[in-house]
């Protein structure tokens, strides 16, 4: 006789526990994991702005300047206005001299008269036995953090149509006329 008095208990029991852990107001909150990246790369750029002076070993230009500026020297204070196009060479580590794997090649153009920042849309090209194709990126770069992302946006060969983040941290600049770029990639769309 007991044990058909605690049937209907024990039915009672689990349909308010089941009521009670399917509440959305009583469960946790669900713990949403960032993607592990499918590929990570780490490469060096290294930008040499033309001054007038440095024809031979520039590998950028002012294309772009402000009324105010010219296209040998950066603009006043910010740089804001100024256009710089690019084609510089790409390394493994952070030595100028190593031998390159690719070129970066794109633009970027300072976007703000009160602080100091900057708008990418570059491609890394690569045509080497390691790598061969592109990879896209595009997007702002506050200069004065340590580090910035910007989104990769695309690829080909190698990289074709990968996504990602790119973290970019300046590595060593020289006055107003060369800086390195480390580039922190990790595609989480790979094909």
């Amino acid at each position: 006789m007991e044990v058909k008095s605690l049937a209907p208990t024990l039915f009672l029991f689990f349909l308010l526990f089941g009521t009670l852990t399917a509440s959305p107001t009583l469960k946790s909150k669900p713990h949403h994991r960032r993607p592990l990246p499918c590929k990570r790369l780490v490469f060096y750029f290294h930008d040499i702005i033309y001054n007038g002076k440095n024809s031979k070993n520039a590998t950028a230009a002012i294309v772009g300047a402000p009324a105010w500026g010219n296209k040998t020297i950066l603009a006043g204070k910010n740089h804001f206005g100024n256009m710089v196009v690019f084609d510089d060479p790409i390394t493994l580590d952070n030595n100028l001299r190593s031998t390159p794997v690719g070129r970066a090649q794109g633009f970027y153009l300072y976007d703000k008269k009160d602080i100091f920042t900057a708008w990418l849309g570059f491609s890394f090209v690569f045509n080497s036995t390691q790598h061969r194709g592109s990879i896209n990126f595009a997007g702002a770069d506050p200069l004065m953090n340590k580090t910035r992302d910007i989104s990769v946006i695309g690829g080909t060969g190698d990289f074709f149509m990968t996504r990602g983040i790119a973290t970019l941290s300046t590595d060593s600049f020289e006055n107003e006329v060369y800086f390195r770029l480390k580039v922190d990639i990790k595609l989480y769309e790979c094909w």
